[in-house]
């Protein structure tokens, strides 16, 4: 196996991988909608052999493999042999095969009608070359269905805890503009552009807005989202204190009060679903 995106590879087999072990549960509550969101769009059907690009813990490869059913195939791939040792737990349908691989450089040895990913692609650090390897799994006339987040400011889910943080211990080292992360995929002529350049054609981005689901009440929601994403990474970089944590929790925990409601916290999740077509 090669694998050319070490970086991103060491990051999710770190403790930011077994986080998402963890936090599995919660985060697949969390993300239903936009699971729901992204198979509406790619529209996966009966018989159907699909490749889910970065299938983290198994959610999106669990419900690929009800949907195309016994007569379809569904192959899962990850950088992260922690998330994929989940993966392979939780989805054992006879109907899947899982692959500890870089999809960046691996040499598929089959070909799919259907080239998916639910937040799994925006971690190449060279999503040109990926895009171009994964043409070449893909059958002529394959789509390709995959959906990212737009940016930061756009999204309160990362925007509260990032806030949150800078105002304890101030701003984090900033990263440079487009690497590989959670909102690498923000600019939709940027991405499409990238997809044109690997040969995909009906290149198309479309925003979308859903909601995020937080499964606990709004205090253990602050603590949970202090736990992953932008708030956990300037406690690390600013050497934050339990009393640092506690602080960007309860501020988070404020902010977060005013998506609650009756039926619970839904925070508004704004994304863009990218879409082609392999045109050979």
């Amino acid at each position: 196996m090669t694998i050319v995106n070490t970086e991103q590879a060491d990051y999710w087999q770190s403790e930011a991988g077994r986080k998402w072990v963890t936090h599995k549960d919660a985060l697949d509550t969390l993300m239903a909608n936009v699971l729901d969101a992204a198979l509406s769009a790619a529209r996966p059907g009966r018989g159907e052999d699909v490749l889910d690009i970065g299938c983290g813990t198994g959610a999106s490869t669990a419900r690929l493999s009800e949907m195309v059913d016994a007569h379809g195939h569904v192959t899962a791939i990850d950088i992260s042999s922690t998330l994929l040792a989940l993966a392979r737990e939780r989805v054992t349908a006879a109907n899947v095969g899982f692959l500890h691989a870089d999809a960046q450089s691996y040499e598929f040895t089959r070909q799919y009608d259907l080239l998916f990913s639910r937040f799994g692609v925006m971690f190449f650090d060279d999503p040109v070359a990926a895009f171009v390897n994964l043409r070449r799994a893909a059958r002529p006339g394959a789509r390709l269905a995959m959906i990212c987040w737009q940016g930061m400011p756009a999204n309160p889910w990362f925007q509260i805890p990032f806030m949150a943080a800078i105002d304890r211990l101030g701003r984090p080292s900033p990263l440079p503009e487009n690497a590989p992360g959670p909102t690498a995929f923000k600019d939709i002529e940027r991405v499409t552009g990238i997809l044109s350049r690997a040969g995909w054609g009906d290149v198309a981005g479309t925003p979308v807005e859903v909601d995020l689901i937080p499964p606990q009440d709004v205090q253990d929601a602050a603590d949970f989202a202090a736990t992953l994403g932008p708030a956990s990474r300037t406690l690390a970089e600013k050497g934050g204190t339990d009393e640092d944590r506690r602080a960007i929790t309860k501020a988070i925990a404020t902010a977060l009060e005013g998506y609650r409601s009756d039926a619970g916290i839904a925070v508004p999740a704004r994304l863009v679903i990218y879409t082609g077509r392999n045109p050979d």
